[in-house]
């Protein structure tokens, strides 16, 4: 029989309810699954982060073990990455390197030995030219001619420099030709021509120990530096001058501030040890206006072929200092 329109409404109400019911359990078993989902993730990640500790664990060890193993690997018997042998190696091929090297400079140096004479340089062209030095050593020469302390270390300098020209020292050496050179080239020994002491007068320091620092009148010493071979032409003398309103008197020993040929040719160090180069000494006889003022001198090598004009070497054959000298 055909259903009346109320039990097909009926029919419907009951079918929307089970399709209600239905769906409820359907999104239940979803949440039943992700929560048992979940529950499984879990303890995998643990598993994972043990994992990683554990790897790092195992790096940090593997790192020292290399360490270790690089300084030395008890199973190969390398020491830094190498075996005794590859050392023993090394060690022999820089030992023979270095060793070829410190021969080749030992041979070149030789060899350049071998060309140079111990007695005479090579190359003298800078030294052609002597220069000139003074004593007391100091540029300027400033004392209190009442104070004794006050000059001392300047006569200290002239008594230690005239020691070895003490006229019984210079006894012993030769007697030698007055204005003529002393050669000596073919002889093994050189001797050495007398220079005494007391040819320096009033400035020798055996009649005045002060050498006239304390009256107020300053002995100077001057002499030139030694060149090995050099023989000045002409008649070599020291003149000075000093800068001022009025002039000063200067007196020369030996006279004239001569400067003889016989004490050249100088034979160097070795061949001539006991030469002694010739001196002249100058003293500044200062007047009582001359006090407490400051005087430059200056000192010039003359009457020879040597020069006493460079600009650029203002102690080549010349010499400048300053003297003052108080009550």
């Amino acid at each position: 029989m055909p259903s009346t329109p109320q039990e097909q409404n009926q029919e419907q109400n009951q079918e929307q309810n089970q399709e209600q019911n239905q769906e409820p359990s359907e999104e239940t078993k979803g949440e039943v699954k992700a929560e048992n989902e979940n529950k499984k993730e879990e303890p995998r990640k643990e598993k994972k982060k043990e994992e990683k500790k554990e790897g790092k664990e195992e790096k940090k060890e593997e790192k020292k073990e290399s360490w270790k193993d690089f300084i030395y690997n008890p199973g190969t018997g390398e020491f830094l990455g190498r075996t005794a042998s590859s050392w023993g190696l090394i060690f022999l091929f820089y030992l023979v390197f270095y060793g070829f090297l410190a021969g080749m400079f030992a041979l070149t140096m030789w060899v350049m030995l071998q060309t140079l004479d111990e007695n005479v340089p090579r190359h003298q062209d800078r030294v052609a030219n002597p220069g000139l030095v003074i004593r007391p050593h100091a540029a300027e020469i400033i004392f209190n001619r009442s104070d004794v302390t006050n000059y001392n270390k300047y006569t200290e300098q002239l008594h230690e420099l005239l020691q070895p020209y003490n006229d019984s020292v210079q006894e012993q050496n030769d007697l030698c030709l007055v204005g003529e050179y002393t050669e000596q080239d073919d002889e093994a020994t050189k001797k050495v021509c007398q220079f005494k002491r007391s040819v320096l007068s009033q400035c020798s320091g055996l009649n005045d120990a002060t050498f006239g620092y304390a009256e107020g009148r300053p002995c100077i010493i001057i002499k030139m530096n030694r060149v090995v071979g050099l023989k000045p032409r002409g008649d070599p003398y020291i003149n000075c001058t000093v800068k001022g309103d009025t002039p000063l008197a200067v007196h020369y020993f030996p006279k004239e501030g001569h400067l003889d040929k016989m004490y050249f040719p100088y034979y160097g160090k070795k061949l001539h040890a006991a030469y002694v180069q010739p001196l002249v000494a100058i003293k500044l006889m200062l007047r009582k206006e001359d006090l407490n003022a400051e005087l430059v001198v200056d000192c010039k090598l003359e009457g020879t072929n040597l020069r006493n004009d460079d600009d650029r070497d203002k102690f080549q054959g010349r010499v400048t200092f300053r003297v003052k000298v108080s009550e």
